[in-house]
Formats: C-alpha cells, sequence, structure tokens
C-alpha cells in the first residue's frame, strides 16, 4: 500500500513538471523583415517530456481595443500578437496538427451563433497562419478573412489557441484544469494568458 502511494505521489510530481518555461535572448529565426521592427527579440520557449514544444515572440506593444461582448482582453479583431514557432509537430485547441514551422498569432473572438456557443467560457482566441501568408504586421483583417487565411495552416478548420486572463505570476507556465498548460507573460501593461498544451474535450 505504501509502495503504492509512493509511486502515484512520484507520478503526480512528474506530471506537474511535465512543462518548463525558459527565456530566448535571440530573434524569432526566419522572421521577415517586415515583422523585425514590430516583434520583441526575446521570447519564450515552452519544452515538454519530449522536448521544446512552442517557441513565442510577442510583439513589442499590443495596441488597446474595444473589448468585445463576454470577452475578457481588450484587444481589437485581428490585431497582432506575436509569432509562434513550432520546432517540430504540435496541435492547436481543437487538436489539430500544426507542422513545424512559424506562423503569426492575431487575436479574434469566435463569433455569437450556435456552431459556436460553449467552446470556451469565454471568446478570445489566437488564430495561427504561416508567416509567409501574413504579409503585413499592421493589418487588422475582419474574421472571415482571419480564418480564411489561418486554414492555409494546412488545417481543415482555423488553427487557434485559446486566449485568457491569467491568474498567476508572469512570466510563468502552469498547469490548468486537468491537462492544459498555460503561458502567462505581461506585454507592456496587458497580461495574457495562452493555452499552449491541451486541447478542447467538448
Amino acid at each position: 500500500m505504501m509502495k503504492t502511494l509512493l509511486f502515484l505521489s512520484c507520478s503526480a510530481l512528474a506530471f506537474a513538471q511535465q512543462y518548463k518555461l525558459e527565456a530566448i535572448s535571440t530573434p524569432a529565426p526566419g522572421l521577415p523583415a517586415a515583422y523585425a521592427s514590430a516583434i520583441d527579440s526575446k521570447g519564450y520557449r515552452v519544452t515538454g517530456p519530449s522536448g521544446p514544444w512552442c517557441e513565442i515572440w510577442f510583439r513589442k506593444s499590443i495596441p488597446a481595443g474595444a473589448k468585445a461582448q463576454d470577452a475578457v482582453l481588450p484587444i481589437a479583431q485581428g490585431t497582432l500578437l506575436g509569432v509562434v514557432r513550432f520546432p517540430a509537430a504540435g496541435s492547436d485547441r481543437r487538436g489539430q496538427s500544426i507542422k513545424p514551422g512559424l506562423y503569426t498569432l492575431r487575436y479574434s473572438n469566435y463569433p455569437v451563433d450556435g456552431a459556436h456557443q460553449g467552446v470556451a467560457p469565454q471568446r478570445d482566441f489566437g488564430l495561427l497562419t504561416p508567416v509567409g501568408n501574413d504579409a503585413d504586421p499592421n493589418a487588422t483583417p475582419d474574421f472571415d478573412k482571419l480564418v480564411a487565411q489561418s486554414k492555409t495552416s494546412g488545417t481543415a478548420h482555423a488553427a487557434v489557441l485559446s486566449l485568457e486572463a491569467p491568474s498567476g505570476a508572469t512570466p510563468s507556465v502552469a498547469k490548468e484544469g486537468d491537462s492544459d498548460w498555460v503561458l502567462a507573460v505581461k506585454v507592456g501593461d496587458l497580461s495574457i494568458g495562452i493555452i499552449v498544451v491541451g486541447a478542447y474535450a467538448g
């Protein structure tokens, strides 16, 4: 009995340490010249049991916008948040496979319609687009255009990561719920959380 409890305790501890956060002191590799002045040269790496999972460099300053109904972040539709690199194959919030490479991350709210109700307690998401298919960092594409360009990631649905208002320290990566891991950072005066690991189970 004691051996079983010890094993379970050790397993729980190992799982709790499954993902960790590292600082990156160099710019995103392969970043187009148009993005160089907008994206911070320092970023974050989330590492898991198989090695680096993803790397994120945020925009130097994320412009404030009007908060949409039922949203938690005051950011305008289509605003560039940063760039995300998957060193190896990754996955998004829907469990869709994401190919290795560099992607832009733009803010969006899902529509208030029957097709999207209940997918998350908030409407805030970040949509991924291969950086080569997203030429202008200052663009603010509307929902339909952003979804269309995000599908160039090779996914049937837009490639998405859930966003939220972080409750813990920044910067950090911490487990949330049964299987989600949240990267919490502060960009200027804006605190933002990104579920970088985990998939919606609904």
